[in-house]
């Protein structure tokens, strides 16, 4: 995927999870963050961020926060890109071969999956969930407890007794990761939910991300650790 409008900033401050104070040209602008998460680490004063303008004259606000540097690492922090980018990435053919049917927000029990995929006679369900929380090299999720996160997962594992398939796949919005795990530490129920939903028969993938202030692309497979030891 490609942003159109890019502009170069500096972070000041984060009032509240929808809106940064950016400095940009030495104007400083009230900027949509696209992303409600906690991103500390990331939303530093003084960090190098991109915005993206927005062609609608409407807005209150004309930018679009959505990467940010962190040290030498570019890391791109817009909540709606994962899903984009897989499905461009299952587009492609490279994650399940002969695709039929790309449904996109399908419904199963009390959830909402991404996408609902056929293919041949199989029937899939697909959760993207995107990563930003990157600590030495290694990949986390969730950077702040998921209970939406966690009935994700126990329902993709009952889909499986249902006859379809399902899959969770983490898009981490980086490069050069070592690898992906749980983060037990912020959310203990969520990295169990994950291991119990794997020996379900649950698929679990992580990849990283081509990242450049004007696009992201799906990357490499990356390992996965979901072990606490």
């Amino acid at each position: 995927m490609t942003y159109n409008n890019i502009h170069e900033g500096i972070f000041r401050f984060r009032p509240n999870r929808f809106v940064a104070e950016v400095e940009i040209d030495g104007q400083t602008w009230r900027c949509h963050v696209k992303n409600t998460g906690r991103c500390k680490e990331l939303l530093v004063a003084g960090a190098k961020v991109y915005l993206n303008r927005s062609g609608n004259p409407n807005r209150t606000t004309k930018y679009d926060l959505i990467a940010v540097w962190k040290g030498s690492r570019l890391i791109n922090m817009d909540s709606q890109a994962p899903n984009q980018v897989f499905r461009e990435y299952l587009e492609s053919g490279q994650y399940i071969d002969g695709i039929t049917l790309i449904k996109p927000e399908a419904k199963y029990g009390g959830s909402r999956f991404d996408f609902y995929i056929e293919a041949a006679n199989r029937k899939i369900f697909i959760e993207v969930k995107g990563v930003t929380l990157e600590k030495d090299g290694i990949a986390l999720f969730p950077d702040a407890p998921t209970e939406r996160g966690v009935k994700h997962l126990n329902e993709l594992a009952q889909s499986i007794t249902d006859g379809y398939e399902a899959h969770v796949v983490f898009v981490i919005q980086m490069n050069d990761i070592l690898y992906f795990t749980p983060n037990y530490e912020t959310h203990s129920e969520f990295g169990m939910a994950l291991v119990k939903a794997v020996a379900a028969g649950v698929k679990v993938s992580a990849f990283d991300c081509i990242v450049t202030p004007e696009s992201l692309a799906v990357g490499n497979l990356v390992d996965i650790r979901l072990s606490t030891g």
